[in-house]
Order: structure tokens, then C-alpha cells, then sequence
């Protein structure tokens, strides 16, 4: 039963990172299509483009954590 728990583990963590990866590269396609129509309010959206990434990350991390103590 360990390694049946194992497997799927590392498989919540496999998924953890690829919703993170695509979080972050969705939040930043959009953050660049806002930059090109609107280069003078590029400062703002980089400030909160880098809070959200963030807070993805954490999030993410939290859920990988949880996935390996299941171990």
C-alpha cells in the first residue's frame, strides 16, 4: 500500500507544478497584452503580476507540500 501512495504523491505534485506553470503563464500572457495597450500603466500591472505570481507560488507550494506528507 506504500508505494500505491507514493505513486500517486509525486503524481499530485507532478499536477501542483503543471497548474502552477500554467497559472503563471497565463497571469503573464495577460499582463503583456494589457502592457502593449497601455504602456504608461505598465508599472502598476508588473506590480500586480508579481503579487499574483506570488500568490500562485504559494499556494502551489502548500499543495505539493500536502501531496509529499501524504507520502
Amino acid at each position: 500500500m506504500t508505494g500505491i501512495t507514493g505513486s500517486l504523491s509525486a503524481i499530485g505534485a507532478a499536477l501542483v507544478t503543471i497548474g502552477a506553470a500554467m497559472g503563471i503563464g497565463r497571469l503573464a500572457a495577460a499582463a503583456m497584452d494589457a502592457i502593449a495597450r497601455q504602456p504608461e500603466a505598465a508599472p502598476k500591472i508588473q506590480v500586480n503580476m508579481l503579487i499574483a505570481a506570488a500568490l500562485i507560488e504559494g499556494v502551489a507550494l502548500f499543495c505539493a507540500v500536502v501531496c509529499l506528507l501524504a507520502k
